[in-house]
């Protein structure tokens, strides 16, 4: 039998590249339906987790207005019913879609506008309501989001197979990012996964210029039916808040979530429901959907108070968290359920670092080196960018020492070198002599000072000391 020839190196990368950024890994494919026939209010609802969450207690104080909430994913249809006037920006960080972001692009199209949906969809008017003086007063049909005031940015990314424009997540992911942040996102969703708990060093940059920036990010844990079951990048990035699956009990999801030390929160991820690009709705399932459920609740908090740090905004979230599991943190459901009423109404005390940690931390301790800094995306489109509030990021790290410095450090350590040894061939050779004949040193017996005493050869060892 002939073996199996070896891979070839391309196809190494390739498979790496496939491996490296799974849209299936947040998503639970078997769990996606369509059934266009049906209604749009019968999709309103099955939104159990509006009110299981907190959500429709916690509009009592915000619903995200003035916000702008990056969507990370696949690209939005922006012509979807529910999302009328909620898209207000975009960026194709694909290089293989449109301009603006609002075309459904990578192996998952519809990804995107699920998520889109579930975070800030506004609903519809149904074509047979009769005009009423208050617009209020005829619940809407259709998807109903977390925070229906925000206004998102459609950051599309073609992930999951191989992108025509031959951009890879290395390249996608931090461009994606930094576009986000200098046009104004205050919350990130990142409904995107990997099987592996590593991210390329090309992300560093990004992640910690949207840390610097005061940018809240929420990344999905992934799922075990997606191959997820421990948690992967980007979810694994210090200070991003990431979201774990609950099913309709309110415990941990064996299929749609995953399990490790960098969940944040948990929230619903069974029975989900979302739109559609063309305006049919879907029934699906998985942390993707989850992740949108807790980012709307961190722009619900920046609407309320937009002063209020992403440190604090998180906090608040995972503080007021209902435990679960395990007592305390735990790697199933972080800090607890999430609850959405006690996130807007609690008295939460302030903290002054992110309880999740830090990225510049992270980096000064395990890259040791500067990261090249990504270079700002121009806009295809001009989308106004929000005002710098901090310097430019940077990579915090220990400069490197000069060839000069290092080589006065090498003339140094061998001189040292060289002494010690002097020093210790000058010690044993004393000490033979001494040993050899002990009487060519004496004590004063008065001082107490070991003085030389030079012997005439041949002659007899006597005693010195006085009588």
């Amino acid at each position: 039998m002939q073996p199996t020839p070896a891979p070839t190196q391309p196809a190494r990368r390739a498979a790496a590249a496939l491996i490296a950024v799974l849209l299936a890994a947040c998503c639970v494919c078997a769990g996606l339906f369509t059934a266009p026939a049906a209604t749009a209010d019968d999709w309103r609802d099955k939104e159990y987790w509006l009110a299981d969450s907190g959500i429709t207690k916690a509009w009592e104080v915000s619903k995200g207005a003035g916000v702008k909430v990056a969507v990370i994913d696949s690209g939005i249809d922006a012509q979807h019913p529910d999302l009328k006037g909620a898209v207000t920006g975009g960026y194709d960080a694909s290089g293989s879609g449109q301009p603006d972001g609002q075309k459904s692009v990578g192996s998952k199209p519809e990804h995107g506008t699920l998520v889109a949906t579930m975070l800030a969809g506004r609903g519809h008017q149904p074509a047979s309501a009769s005009p009423s003086p208050s617009p209020a007063a005829t619940p809407p049909d259709g998807i109903i989001g977390v925070a229906p005031e925000a206004q998102l940015l459609s950051v599309s990314t073609w992930l999951g197979s191989p992108n025509p424009s031959g951009k890879s997540d290395q390249d996608q992911i931090p461009e994606a990012v930094r576009w986000a942040v200098d046009n104004g996102a205050k919350v990130i969703n990142i409904s995107l996964g990997s099987t592996t708990p590593q991210w390329p060093q090309s992300w560093d940059a990004a992640f910690l210029y949207a840390e610097q920036k005061d940018v809240v990010i929420v990344a999905a844990a992934g799922n075990r039916v997606g191959g997820n079951t421990q948690v992967g990048a980007p979810a694994t990035i210090p200070g991003v808040l990431t979201v774990a699956g609950l099913d309709r009990k309110n415990t941990a999801s064996v299929d749609a979530s995953s399990q490790g030390i960098s969940i944040g929160v948990a929230a619903p991820a069974e029975n989900l429901v979302g739109g559609l690009p063309g305006g049919s709705y879907a029934e699906w399932a998985g942390t993707s959907g989850s992740t949108p459920i807790v980012a709307g609740v961190a722009a619900l908090i920046r609407s309320k108070w937009p002063d209020m740090s992403a440190e604090q905004v998180i906090n608040r979230i995972i503080s007021t968290a209902k435990d679960a599991g395990a007592p305390g943190k735990d790697p199933l459901y972080g800090y607890g359920i999430l609850n959405a009423e006690a996130a807007l109404k609690a008295d939460v005390p302030e903290v002054s670092v992110n309880p999740l940690g830090t990225i510049a931390e992270w980096i000064r301790v395990h890259r040791r080196g500067n990261a090249a800094p990504a270079t700002p995306v121009p806009s295809a489109t001009p989308v106004p960018s929000a005002a710098p509030t901090l310097p430019e990021a940077t990579v915090p790290a220990a400069k490197a020492p000069s060839q000069r410095d290092s080589a006065i450090g090498a003339a140094v350590v061998i001189g040292f070198a060289v002494l010690f040894l002097a020093i210790i061939a000058a010690a044993a050779f004393q000490l033979r002599r001494a040993y050899r004949n002990p009487a060519l040193a004496r004590e004063d017996p008065d001082t107490g000072v070991v003085e030389r005493v030079k012997m005439p050869r041949e002659s007899h060892v006597t005693d010195q000391r006085p009588s």
